[in-house]
């Protein structure tokens, strides 16, 4: 039989192998091996003197040392005792990687686990909505005129209602028991709750509103609270939701046109945007931008509608869009009426002229539904002691932490310090009992005038709150000193 020279390179060496043309496929790839000094696990490959690779068997066509092939060995046994320490320790980082992905995916259940049950939990909250029942979310049949048939309570006079089955007092005790739960949604809950207000009173279908377009509108509001203690989005959702409560419990539905209500939740919802956690005084005093901006009028109040109308002007959040000429002046006009007036410089004077109309009071009269409106927005602003004292303390030691973060400052920036809102000199009972005296009593005792059945869903609430600081106030004083929160 005949023989043929191979010649290789291998390892940087030329070197050649001579066999026999009927040589086996092993023993042709043990004298490679042998050359390339390759375990017997390795694996080799050939490669012609063009780069291509070619087959390693006795039919290998011989050449010379001009066109010789170049071996290699490409993969090591890893068992072999010769194995690289190199190759050991990338197998210990492909093992430690394995188990870090193992673990983190363990980890990503966990999460995902853990969103579920988020959901889960909103979702029954959303679905277990007898306590929201006398906000509106069971909707009503309607009549051919397309008006609710539902009555507030101030229409029922502690009568049941045949649709509802369920008595007045019933309704106050859902009232209650709304109230006992204000504090337990989340930021993004309300946002929910808010989009089913506007819902609940169809503005959507009246105005046109897009549902994308006021979820838009809705997150753009929430983004213009500051992460402040008092006047932040919580706030703000309790004074909306108080508002949506009493368009219901005074059947306002059926005494105010549907652009009104629009503007008292809007307004409602708007009124505090962008608050910096100082009040006008400080503003004035400082001589703020804001103040400088507004001429010492009303800044905040100013500043919130601006940042209001703002944010209206967006494509994206504009909930005004499909209205006309007309119905656009209206709604900016009175949410601007609406918002000024809640300037607390301007108490006196709005709620004296509400007084001397409630004697032949009209809703069809411009200037006393305008009144009665202002009254609502105020009410709804400052309404957090008309909620049971679980829900309404909370708030006070918020307040107050804002009223005392602003005295420091004044004293830091040598500014008059704001009587009621020095540290050294205000209690948490003493700060309360002259509120409710002068301000909220006669506030919503004038309201109540026109709405009897609010007695007991704000007035009777109140009072009881400054009996409570009342009692706290004289055991400081028994105590011999101003009990501080």
């Amino acid at each position: 039989m005949t023989t043929k020279v191979i010649y290789f390179m291998v390892n940087g060496r030329l070197e050649h192998a001579e066999f026999r043309t009927d040589c086996s496929l092993a023993d042709v790839k043990d004298l490679f091996r042998a050359a390339a000094e390759a375990g017997p696990h390795d694996i080799l490959k050939m490669y012609g003197a063009k780069g291509a690779v070619v087959k390693i068997s006795a039919r290998l066509a011989a050449n010379d040392v001009n066109s010789c092939y170049r071996l290699e060995v490409v993969a090591a046994d890893l068992h072999s005792s010769a194995a690289p320490t190199e190759l050991c320790k990338m197998e210990n980082r492909v093992k430690n990687l394995e188990m870090k992905v193992l673990g983190d995916a363990r980890k990503t259940s966990n999460i995902v686990s853990d969103l579920k049950s988020q959901v889960e939990s909103f979702k029954r909250k959303l679905e277990n909505v007898e306590h929201l029942s006398w906000i509106g979310l069971f909707k009503e049949p309607c009549d051919q005129q397309g008006k609710s048939d539902r009555k507030g309570p101030c229409d029922q006079q502690g009568k049941s209602d045949p649709k509802r089955g369920r008595t007045q007092p019933e309704q106050h005790a859902l009232v209650r028991r709304m109230f006992r739960h204000m504090r337990q949604w989340e930021e993004a809950e309300m946002m929910v709750l808010l989009q089913v207000m506007y819902t609940d009173l169809d503005f959507l279908t009246a105005f046109h509103i897009d549902l994308e377009v006021l979820q838009n509108f809705l997150f753009e509001v929430y983004c213009h609270y500051n992460d402040i203690p008092f006047h932040n989005f919580q706030h703000c959702f309790c004074v909306t939701q108080m508002m949506y409560g009493l368009i219901w419990l005074t059947d306002l539905r059926s005494k105010l046109e549907r652009i009104d209500l629009f503007i008292l939740l809007t307004s409602a919802l708007c009124h505090d945007l962008d608050h910096p956690g100082y009040s006008n005084v400080y503003q004035i005093n400082a001589q703020t931008d804001l103040a400088l901006r507004y001429n010492d009028i009303s800044p905040l109040e100013n500043h919130h509608c601006a940042i209001a109308f703002a944010i209206l002007a967006k494509p994206e959040c504009n909930i005004l869009k499909s209205l006309t000429c007309n119905q656009y002046k209206h709604i900016r006009a009175g949410m601007i009426k609406c918002i000024l007036a809640t300037d607390m410089a301007r108490h006196n004077e709005i709620l004296n002229k509400f007084k001397v109309t409630l004697p032949v009071f009209d809703f069809k009269t411009k200037d006393h539904k305008e009144g009665l409106m202002k009254i609502m927005v105020k009410v709804s602003d400052i309404s957090n002691e008309a909620r049971p004292m679980a829900v309404a303390e909370p708030w006070l030691d918020c307040l107050l932490q804002e009223f005392f973060n602003q005295s420091d400052t004044e004293k830091l920036k040598g500014l008059p310090v704001t009587p009621f809102m020095d540290r050294d000199k205000v209690s948490k009972p003493s700060s309360q009992t002259g509120f409710i005296r002068f301000v909220l009593l006669p506030l919503f005792t004038e309201l109540t005038k026109l709405f009897p059945c609010l007695e007991q869903h704000i007035l009777e609430p109140v009072r009881k709150a400054l009996d409570y600081y009342s009692d706290l106030e004289k055991e400081a004083k028994a105590e011999g000193g101003g009990a501080k929160p």
